[in-house]
């Protein structure tokens, strides 16, 4: 073989042992957010849950309100 060519061969190899070495940190990095964003969901879900439950409750007495002319809360 020659010089240049075991050069190239080193530098492709180097290459892809890079590529691979990025592209596990990658999924791992995935599986980390992906755990992140499960637990995130299960802590806030319910919270969110609650609050677009009372605000499609509370919607329909603001527009009661706004129709009487009243602003003094119920």
């Amino acid at each position: 073989m020659t010089g240049p060519a075991v050069v190239w061969l080193v530098v492709g190899l180097l290459t892809v042992t890079v590529v691979l070495a990025l592209s596990v940190a990658f999924v791992r990095h995935l599986i980390v957010l992906y755990r992140a964003l499960a637990r995130f969901q299960d802590e806030v879900g319910p919270i969110a849950h609650q609050i677009g439950e009372q605000a499609y409750r509370a919607s329909p007495a603001a527009r009661d309100r706004s129709q009487t002319g009243s602003e003094a809360p119920p």
